[in-house]
């Protein structure tokens, strides 16, 4: 059975296409700063290739536990898993241990980072960055608590990995814990380019008979990290966003038999239909045979299907598929043109966005891009955003200055064509794949512990929560939050790092590799009467920008959002900069 086609869904009630731009806001960000008995390790690298680098070098040091409010964690240089828990900004204490790992894995020579999940509200998951995973019990946590972890599994896994994610469910009766792995290995198959692969490996711990053991191990192999992965509630399947896909290969150690795959493309490189749009309609041009009459040409068009052949004595399926996202069947049409091909005119329902494919997965045809599309696409970035001001953050100025729509290419950059998330079920094979070779991933972050994790993605200019729900079937990715123009803005940030927003969504938070960072607040209604001379007319809401320098010249290690602070990790402090107050 084939997996189905998604489109991505918005929901146009999140959407505002009268935004302007962020306004540099000369408030203070009250900023508190704790330093560390001991550093953070920044890991070296051995490997230096481009995987390796996304994998462990941009590795985000610190963890938010979505359980407890404004409680973050992680592990420093001696192995010590440290806990930090706001109550009064006026009155901090020290990070508290909470655990350590054994001290001797600074000697693995492919050690990778020591990584860490929180599982639940009284299970947490982690890599001592040498191959070792341990469950532990920690009981309630927060900062009233003070009890130490309890492991109650731990086993060497065979090779160094990175924890991605784990949940903890009850299934008949039993305490289950599944574990999500990242590891790059070197791969004999992989015979062009680096010679390493990316790896997945989804496992089940239970209890069983006072104990907990390993119950299932499967395998997943792919050529590009992925951006986001993430294992169901309830442990039922597995959702995975890369630029390449991703494959199940082995279960318990036990090699899968692989379907034959069924690629979309023309049998020679000459393409059967060329595209392009604007941002009401798409044109299509289809090659036909040789012949063909108005008569024979068979058409059936619906919202979100497209089926072009030929039909008499040998009917002939063209050009069939789910289309990218819907279309106005009643506005569209067709005729046959003097060079016999067929031309195709279909109307957006959703007026603006750029489409990336006409037909989902279809490799065979070409996009055309014309120069008036290209420099429109130039005019309605261009008032955005600009780094020209950071260069006068002193003087008198209530909002960013224009883009140089000539600089758009170098800051602009979109992923690979094949960048899609799939959702895998309990028989691993793929059941949903949504295409998102248009959008950009930016960042993921939990709004419900008690479901998956949300991932955030540019959409034209503007950047899209998406909340996945695996048990629905029809609107398995939900856009539930917008950021605006955030897409465009975070492009032009060459030096940044990380990105975050809390679980309330009233902000984003960016950060550079080193000392800066930037507050982006949803957009909020003025006190004051403002009106804008040059359209005549008054300003009712207002979204500010903040910019904060920390106190330190070290690389920034981690960074997290909550719906009060914004916490960044150096190597050898943590910085608390308070951003709302409770309840906002």
């Amino acid at each position: 059975m084939s997996a189905s086609n998604y489109s991505l869904k918005i929901n146009r009630d999140l959407l505002d296409p009268g935004f302007e731009s962020y306004r540099l806001s000369q408030d203070t960000i009250p900023m508190y700063k704790v330093d560390l008995d001991a550093d953070v390790e920044e890991l070296k690298l051995n490997e230096y290739t481009l995987e390796h680098v996304r994998a462990f070098g941009m590795y985000n040091h610190l963890h938010l536990d979505p359980w407890y409010e404004d409680s973050v964690l992680f592990v420093d240089g001696r192995g010590r898993v440290l806990s930090f828990t706001v109550i009064l900004d006026a009155a901090l204490g020290k990070p508290r241990e909470v655990y350590c790992v054994a001290p001797d894995t600074s000697e693995h020579r492919d050690r990778v980072c020591a990584s860490l999940s929180l599982t639940s509200a009284t299970w947490a998951t982690l890599s001592d960055g040498s191959g070792r995973l341990d469950l532990l019990r920690t009981g309630k946590r927060g900062d009233s608590c003070h009890t130490k972890w309890e492991p109650l599994f731990s086993q060497d896994m065979g090779a160094p990995f990175t924890l991605l994610h784990s949940v903890a469910h009850v299934q008949d009766n039993v305490h289950t814990l599944e574990v999500l792995l990242l590891r790059i290995q070197k791969d004999p198959e992989e015979t062009k380019g680096s010679g390493f692969s990316v790896f997945l490996e989804w496992i089940t711990v239970a209890n069983t008979e006072a104990k907990y053991e390993m119950k299932k191990r499967r395998l997943l192999k792919g050529k590009s990290v992925p951006e986001y992965a993430a294992v169901e509630p309830r442990g039922k399947g597995l959702m995975v966003a890369s630029e390449r896909p991703f494959v199940f290969t082995h279960v318990d150690g036990s090699p899968l038999e692989q379907p034959d795959p069924e690629p979309m493309q023309a049998e020679n490189s000459e393409s059967i239909y060329f595209w392009q749009q604007t941002s009401e309609n798409i044109t299509v041009h289809v090659r036909m045979p040789e012949g063909v009459t108005k008569e024979e040409v068979n058409f059936t068009l619906t919202p979100n299907h497209i089926s072009i052949g030929v039909c008499g004595g040998s009917p002939l399926i063209i050009l069939e598929g789910q289309l990218y996202a819907d279309v106005q069947p009643e506005t569209s049409a067709w005729i046959l043109t003097s060079d016999k091909s067929l031309e195709v005119t279909l109307q957006k329902c959703v007026v603006g966005p750029t489409w990336p494919e006409l037909v989902m997965g279809d490799q065979r045809g070409e996009h055309l891009v014309g120069e008036e599309q290209a420099a429109l696409v130039h005019q309605r970035l261009a008032h955005l955003t600009s780094q020209d001001w950071l260069q006068n953050v002193n003087a008198e100025k209530d909002k960013l200055l224009n883009y140089n729509s000539a600089e758009l290419e170098d800051c602009d950059v979109f992923p690979e064509a094949g960048f899609s998330i799939t959702h895998f079920d309990e028989s691993l094979r793929p059941s949903q794949v949504m295409n998102l070779g248009g959008s950009q991933y930016l960042f993921t972050v939990v709004g419900n512990p008690l479901e998956m994790p949300c991932l955030c993605l540019r959409y034209d200019v503007d950047a899209i929560v998406l909340q996945p729900h695996p048990e629905q079937d029809h609107n398995m990715w939900e856009h539930i939050a917008t950021f605006n123009a955030l897409g465009y803005v975070q492009a032009s940030k060459q030096d940044k790092k990380f990105l975050s927003c809390p679980p309330n969504f009233s902000y984003a938070a960016l950060c550079e590799c080193i000392c800066r960072t930037f507050i982006y607040r949803q957009p909020s209604p003025l006190e004051t009467v403002l009106f804008n001379r040059k359209q005549g007319r008054q300003i009712e809401k207002v979204a500010k920008q903040h910019v904060a320098s920390l106190d330190s010249a070290r690389a920034i290690l981690g960074f997290r959002a909550t719906n009060e602070r914004v916490y960044v990790l150096t190597c050898s402090s943590i910085f608390i900069l308070k951003v709302n107050n409770k309840n906002v």
